[in-house]
């Protein structure tokens, strides 16, 4: 059997820098490729070792664990225990998902469970595993899983980040109340150009039940023109004349565009634990839906965040 030492340094040298580069990704540091290279490089040429029949002993667990301090030294430098700790255990998490999903990912492909059987060997009463990774499978594999765990760890920022800023949103209209989750957005500046009123944006399903259904229906299409004719000629829209404003603002492609809104008796937004009022508002329709996975129903203007009048708890 052939063993090719260059093929096999090579490919410990690119999973070895995957999972470095994944655990400072995770960790927040960015280290120098000089360093994920050097680590990877040591890490690699430990592999190598096995090679060597007289280097036998250096695959004791206690060589294996000095090896991961180094390689993490390397990389990432020492700056206080608690750190170098923390860079170890997600260097070792990172290399066990790593590790599965290579091992999964190759007895998902097994077409028959001959394969599965062929890969079994029976020494002494106990049963082990023999698998036949090729260099192009474990490269290819593991890039696979390493875009799939960043994907799922930013995804997962992304949604801890966005509930951070989810707050309980009560709407006081005309005698009733709408409960809703809404999005606090830093981002939204939209006011009323007229009176400066801050405006936030509600989806019309939200109101659907208060408004008429052809007006509901109008503000789904997103024509303004049908829009203002309801509002305008319709009778059962006489009772809102002294709520609705027409709020101009500039929509994504920078054209001038039109929100109808109304004004309520009340907002009141609660969000970690405090709650707050504001009656200087407008809610602006949104004909869509605002948030893809529903999260969320209206986005919060960040100037509602300021008049605190309880704390809940």
């Amino acid at each position: 059997m052939a063993i090719y030492a260059d093929i096999i340094f090579l490919r410990e040298l690119l999973v070895d820098g995957i999972i470095l580069f994944l655990t400072g990704w995770v960790r927040g540091m960015r280290p120098k490729p000089w360093r994920l290279l050097l680590a990877s490089a040591l890490g690699a040429m430990y592999t190598l070792a096995m090679l060597i029949p007289s280097l036998a002993d250096m695959y004791h667990f206690f060589i294996k664990l000095f090896i991961s301090f180094l390689m993490i030294y390397i990389s990432f430098g020492y700056y206080s225990l608690q750190t170098y700790l923390k860079d170890l255990v997600s260097f070792y998490l990172i290399s066990f998902v790593l590790a599965g999903g290579l091992m999964g990912i190759y007895y998902m492909l097994m077409s028959s469970s001959q394969q599965v059987w062929a890969d079994l060997i029976f020494i002494g009463g106990e049963v082990t595993t023999k698998l036949q990774m090729g260099t192009f499978y474990v490269i290819v594999c593991s890039l696979i899983i390493f875009y799939l765990w960043m994907h799922f760890v930013r995804s997962k920022r992304k949604q801890q980040l966005m509930e951070q800023h989810l707050a309980e949103v009560e709407l006081h209209l005309a005698g009733q109340v709408v409960h809703c989750q809404g999005l606090i957005d830093t981002g939204n500046q939209l006011y009323d150009p007229l009176t400066k009123t801050p405006v936030m944006i509600v989806e019309v399903k939200q109101l659907a039940h208060m408004l008429p259904s052809v007006l509901v229906e109008q503000l789904k299409q997103g024509n303004m023109n049908d829009v203002l004719t309801t509002i305008t000629d319709h009778a059962e829209m006489e009772s809102w004349q002294d709520r609705i404003r027409i709020v101009p603002y500039r929509g994504v492609n920078r054209n001038a565009q039109f929100m109808l809104a109304l004004r309520p008796d009340l907002v009141r937004v609660k969000h970690n634990d405090t709650v707050y009022d504001a009656v200087k508002v407008l809610i602006g329709f949104d004909g869509g839906q605002l948030s893809a996975d529903g999260s969320y129903q209206a986005i919060v203007h960040p100037s509602l965040m300021i008049n605190q009048t309880s704390s809940v708890g």
